[in-house]
């Protein structure tokens, strides 16, 4: 006669010689003590845990050990939460030192107020070089005094100008369909070739 052990929702049954198996077996971690039993004598399942034969063996045996927690496992969460709080806050620099570059052009002043002091005066002129912008073909093209350059020369050729005239102040006159990123671009590259001061002049339609 044998002892039948049935796990706990799966139905599976497995067949033991004596009531020792049943003990190893939960010790192994084969099954738990919830699962059923069916001795040689019984009528109907029982849980092992509730079987006269069983239950003082597995009261003494006590809750199963609590599993170990590794120390030395590094946990990455609070990581990875730092990383983005420091992502988001460069984002959020960078759009704003970019916000800070587009700077609002005013508008050109009305018929009353233009006329002496509407134009530069004849020292800003002599400290001044003027550098044009404008979109051809969806592309942006520069003049810088008379000479027209790539966007990808811009800074070699501020350079240049400033080296060979002194001025280190430029007048930038572009129209009003060039993006503002083409326009804090030449003003990036203005800075770089060591010009202090950058005006900003918006044409009119032609």
């Amino acid at each position: 006669m044998s002892w039948r052990v049935r796990m706990e929702g799966s139905g599976n049954i497995v067949e033991l010689p004596t009531a020792q198996k049943v003990l190893e077996g939960i010790r192994e971690g084969e099954w738990e003590p919830s699962d059923d039993v069916r001795g040689p004598i019984d009528r109907d399942w029982v849980p092992i845990e509730e079987h006269a034969q069983f239950a003082d063996v597995i009261s003494e045996m006590g809750p199963p050990p609590a599993e170990e927690v590794d120390e030395s496992r590094l946990d990455m969460n609070p990581l990875i939460d730092v990383a983005l709080v420091l992502l988001v806050f460069f984002i959020l620099t960078t759009s704003y030192s970019i916000l800070r570059r587009t700077i609002d052009v005013p508008g050109e002043p009305d018929s009353k107020e233009k006329g002496e002091k509407a134009k530069p005066n004849k020292e800003m002129q002599e400290q001044m070089f003027k550098v044009e912008l404008w979109m051809v073909d969806d592309r942006p093209r520069l003049r810088v005094n008379d000479k027209i350059i790539e966007m990808e020369e811009t800074e070699k050729t501020l350079t240049d100008v400033v080296k060979a005239t002194g001025k280190r102040e430029m007048l930038l006159e572009f129209e009003g369909r060039v993006p503002w990123g083409v326009v804090a671009k030449v003003i990036d590259s203005a800075k770089a070739a060591d010009v202090v001061n950058v005006s900003l002049k918006r044409k009119k339609p032609g």
